[in-house]
C-alpha cells in the first residue's frame, strides 16, 4: 500500500511542478505560448484561473497523501514498525571477542619502532 501512495505522490508532484512551471509570473504563461488559440477556446483570464485551481488541487492532493500514508505503515504487536524492529536487531551490540593470547611458555616479540 505504501508503494501505491508513493507512486501517486510522485505523479501528483510531477503534475504540480508542470502546472507551476507553465504559469508565468507576469501573466503570460500558457495563454502566451498558445497564441490566439487560447483566446478562442477559454480566454486569457480563464486559462490562469484553471492553472491556479489546478495548483491548489494538486497541492492539496500531495499534502493529504503525505499525511495519510503513515497510517498504512505496517505495525507489529509491540507497536514498532517492521523496519524499526529490523534496524534495532542489526544495531544491537555483540559481545566483545576476547583478546588473542599467546600460548603458555612462549614469548611474543615486541614490535620495533
Amino acid at each position: 500500500m505504501l508503494i501505491f501512495f508513493a507512486v501517486i505522490i510522485i505523479i501528483s508532484s510531477v503534475i504540480l511542478g508542470f502546472i507551476v512551471l507553465v504559469q508565468n509570473p507576469k501573466g503570460g504563461g500558457l495563454s502566451g505560448s498558445l497564441g490566439g488559440f487560447s483566446n478562442q477556446l477559454m480566454g486569457v483570464k480563464q486559462t490562469t484561473d484553471v492553472l491556479e485551481k489546478g495548483t491548489w488541487i494538486f497541492a492539496a492532493i500531495v499534502g493529504l497523501l503525505c499525511l495519510l500514508s503513515p497510517a498504512f505503515i505496517p505495525k507489529n504487536k509491540s507497536g514498532v514498525s517492521n523496519d524499526e524492529f529490523i534496524n534495532n536487531i542489526n544495531t544491537k551490540t555483540q559481545p566483545a571477542a576476547p583478546a588473542p593470547t599467546a600460548p603458555a611458555g612462549t614469548t611474543v616479540p615486541m614490535p620495533q619502532k
